[in-house]
């Protein structure tokens, strides 16, 4: 691993909340760099300043229905033991243990 690579500070499964945006959520996919359009980042990044160059995080939003693209910075561990309440969460996770989700096993 070259010094210029990021370490992903949250995983799969683990329950997050939105430091800017106050939202609770489960992540289902991590990229460790930005991998979205310039037109995506230039339209939906006004606030927080995230780097390109950090892990960003694709998030199930609680009780909302919609998915989010999150810059690591933005992100902190949610101290709270409920489950995450989304439309998509039994397609990447198997079940809650009070902790974090069970990643659903896939084979490519």
């Amino acid at each position: 691993m070259t010094t210029d690579e990021k370490i992903a500070s949250f995983g799969l499964g683990q329950v997050i909340h939105h430091r800017l945006f106050n939202y609770r959520g489960v992540i289902f996919d991590v990229d460790a760099a930005f991998q979205g359009t310039d037109e995506w980042f230039q339209k939906n990044v006004s606030v927080g300043n995230p780097s390109k160059d950090e892990p960003w995080y694709h998030v199930l939003i609680d009780q909302d229905g919609r998915v989010a693209y999150v810059a690591e910075r933005n992100l902190e561990a949610d101290k709270s033991v409920e489950p995450v309440e989304h439309p998509l969460i039994e397609n990447f996770f198997t079940g809650f243990n009070g902790d974090h989700y069970q990643v659903r096993q896939t084979l490519n």
